[in-house]
C-alpha cells in the first residue's frame, strides 16, 4: 500500500494542517496501540517523549488518548532529546517509543516517530501497518483496561549517565571551553549540565524555549549565533544541535562550522586506528561528499551509501553489522552507544580526540578537502510530479553526461516537505553550477 502519512522519518507537517491534528494523532496513537497491544493484556508500556514546540503539549495529550484507549500504558518523560526515547523505550521495557518532534524545522511544523522496542525506529513495513489501522475502525479497550499514564521525571538524567559512560574513563573536560547551542529545543537543559558534570566551562546558546522559538537564529541550521559566541568568548569549541538535538555541527575555534561529512571521517579514521571501525566501513547517505569517499578510500577504509535518511543509515549498519555511519547534515549514529542519531554524543567524540591528541578543533574537523557541491531546493504544489516529466529527465541525463568525468548529479524529492532537492558535485566548479542552474530551470517550469 501507498504510504501517506509516514515520510522518511515517521509523520510531520505544520502544526493543526493534515496530518498534524490532534484528532490525526489522536487515531495515530490508537492505530499504534492495537498494533502494539495484540494479545489484549494490560502489561503493555509507551514511552513518550517531546522537544519543546508549543503544538506539543496537543500531540501528548492526543496520543495518550489514543494510546490508553486502547489498553496501553504510557510512560511521559516530557522534552527529551530523540536519542533518550531510543535508550528509555529499552531501559523502561517498553513496547514502542515516540518522540513528538519536527528535528530541525520551525516551531510551526511537528512530527511523531516511532522507535521499536529495541529502540532502532521502526520499520516502513510496521509504520505501513500502522497507518493501515489509522483507516480502519479501532476497537478500543474495555472500560477496565484503559491504559494509565504517569510522568516520569528523571528521563534526562538517565539519558546523561549513558553519555558520560561513552567517554573514556578517567578523562575530564577541565580546561575547555565549550560553547553549546541548544536550539531552544529538547537538549536544553541536559546538554549544558552534562558538558558542565564533565568539567567543561560552558557558554551555553540556546537554553531558553518559549515554543515558538525552537530553531529560530540558532542550532545546527543557524550555526552564527554559536560562532559568533566561540569567538567572543575565546571558547575551544562550538556544539550545534538540533531541536531534538539527534543531529550536531562543530564549531572549531576560529568559527568555522564543520558538517556530518567532516566528523564521520573523523570518528571513523580513529576509530580504524583503535581497531574499533566494524568491517572497515562507514555507512552515509547518497548526499555525503565525494570527498569523504576518496578520505576513507586513501585509508583503505569503504563508504556504503544509503538513500537519504538516518534511518536508512541504520538499517544498513544493522544489516551489515557496521558500528558508525550518519549524514551530511549532522546526524552521526554510533551503535555501540546509541540506537539514533545523537548530537552530544558525537560532540563528546570530538572532545575526546582534541583531549587525547591535543589538538585545536580546527586541526581535527578538517579531515579532507571537499569536492564543491551544489544543493538547491525547489518547491512544488501539492499533486504535481515535477520529477515524472520528459523535460526534466531530458535535463538531468544532460547534466549527468556533462559531469560524467568530474562528479555526479543527484535529485531527489524530499521525504517530508513539498520539494525537489537538486544536488550535484564536480571538482569543475564552473560546470557544476551551471549544470545545477540548468536543472533548477527544467524543474521549476514542470513545477
Amino acid at each position: 500500500m501507498a504510504r501517506k502519512l509516514f515520510g522518511t522519518d515517521g509523520v510531520r507537517g505544520t502544526a493543526n494542517t493534515w496530518p498534524m491534528t490532534a484528532d490525526m494523532a489522536l487515531k495515530i496513537g490508537a492505530a499504534a496501540g492495537r498494533y502494539f497491544r495484540n494479545d489484549g493484556s494490560n502489561g503493555h508500556r509507551v514511552v513518550i517523549g517531546k522537544d519543546t514546540r508549543l503544538s506539543g503539549y496537543m500531540f501528548e495529550n492526543a496520543l495518550v488518548a489514543g494510546l490508553t484507549s486502547t489498553g496501553m500504558n504510557v510512560l511521559l518523560f516530557g522534552p527529551v532529546p530523540t536519542p533518550a526515547v531510543g535508550l528509555l523505550t529499552t531501559s523502561m521495557r517498553a513496547d514502542v517509543g515516540i518522540m513528538i518532534s519536527a528535528s530541525h524545522n520551525p516551531h510551526h511544523d511537528n512530527g511523531i516517530k516511532f522507535f521499536g522496542p529495541d529502540g532502532f525506529k521502526l520499520s516502513d513495513a510496521a509504520e505501513a501497518e500502522i497507518e493501515a489501522l489509522v483507516e480502519t475502525e479501532i476497537e478500543p479497550a474495555k472500560a477496565g483496561n484503559i491504559g494509565r499514564a504517569k510522568r516520569i521525571d528523571d528521563g534526562r538524567f538517565r539519558y546523561a549517565e549513558r553519555l558520560k559512560a561513552s567517554f573514556p574513563s578517567g578523562v575530564s573536560l577541565q580546561g575547555l571551553k565549550v560553547v553549546i547551542d541548544c536550539a531552544n529545543g529538547a537538549a536544553h537543559r541536559v546538554a549544558p549540565e552534562v558538558l558542565w558534570e564533565m568539567g567543561a566551562e560552558v557558554i551555553p546558546v540556546g537554553t531558553s524555549p518559549n515554543g515558538l522559538n525552537i530553531n529560530e537564529n540558532c542550532g545546527s541550521t543557524s550555526t552564527g549565533t554559536a560562532a559568533e559566541a566561540v569567538v567572543a568568548h575565546g571558547a575551544d569549541i562550538g556544539i550545534c544541535l538540533d531541536g531534538d538535538a539527534d543531529r550536531v555541527m562543530i564549531i572549531d575555534e576560529k568559527g568555522v562550522v564543520a558538517d556530518g561529512d567532516q566528523l564521520m571521517a573523523l570518528i571513523a579514521g580513529r576509530w580504524a586506528d583503535e581497531g574499533r571501525l566494524a568491517g572497515g566501513t562507514l555507512v552515509a547517505t547518497v548526499m555525503s561528499n565525494l570527498g569523504l569517499e576518496n578520505f576513507l578510500a586513501d585509508k583503505g577504509l569503504r563508504l556504503e551509501r544509503t538513500a537519504v535518511g538516518d534511518r536508512y543509515v541504520v538499517e544498513a549498519m544493522r544489516k551489515g553489522g557496521f558500528n558508525l555511519g550518519g549524514e551530511q547534515s549532522g546526524h552521526i549514529v554510533m551503535t555501540d552507544h546509541a540506537t539514533t542519531g545523537d548530537g552530544l554524543l558525537a560532540g563528546l567524540q570530538v572532545l575526546a580526540a582534541m583531549i587525547e591528541t591535543g589538538k585545536p578543533a580546527s586541526a581535527l574537523v578538517r579531515q579532507f578537502e571537499t569536492v564543491p557541491q551544489m544543493l538547491k531546493n525547489v518547491r512544488f504544489e501539492a499533486g504535481k510530479t515535477p520529477l515524472d516529466t520528459s523535460s526534466v529527465q531530458a535535463a538531468i541525463k544532460d547534466g549527468e553526461a556533462r559531469l560524467a568525468k568530474t562528479g555526479r548529479v543527484l535529485i531527489r524529492k524530499s521525504g517530508t516537505e513539498p520539494l525537489i532537492r537538486v544536488m550535484a558535485e564536480s571538482t569543475d566548479a564552473k560546470l557544476l553550477e551551471q549544470v545545477v542552474d540548468d536543472i533548477v530551470a527544467a524543474v521549476e517550469n514542470a513545477a
